[in-house]
């Protein structure tokens, strides 16, 4: 699996979230992970929510392709780790 995003928003994501999007790819193959789609935008988003070294991370991410282009990941909210936690 190809990984793929812009770097100057990486950038930015790092000084809002303190989370670069490399940090997040092992959540890709998380087995537990939950991927739903993000109705909100007109290219086709999707959401996952995954764990990275005990850590559950709420990434958006669309497909490039063949490669996964990462457009935003952060920390998961409380209520984004219920949901993961409840499976």
């Amino acid at each position: 699996m190809e990984f793929e995003w812009d770097e100057q928003k990486a950038q930015g994501n790092i000084l809002k979230h303190r989370i670069h999007f490399r940090q997040v790819i092992p959540a890709f193959f998380d087995p537990f992970r939950l991927e739903y789609a993000d109705p909100e935008q007109s290219e086709e988003r999707i959401r996952l929510i995954g764990q990275v070294q005990g850590r559950i991370v709420f990434v958006v991410y669309t497909w490039r392709g063949d490669a996964v282009r990462i457009i935003s990941a952060r920390k998961a909210t409380k209520d984004e780790r219920e949901k993961y936690n409840a499976g």
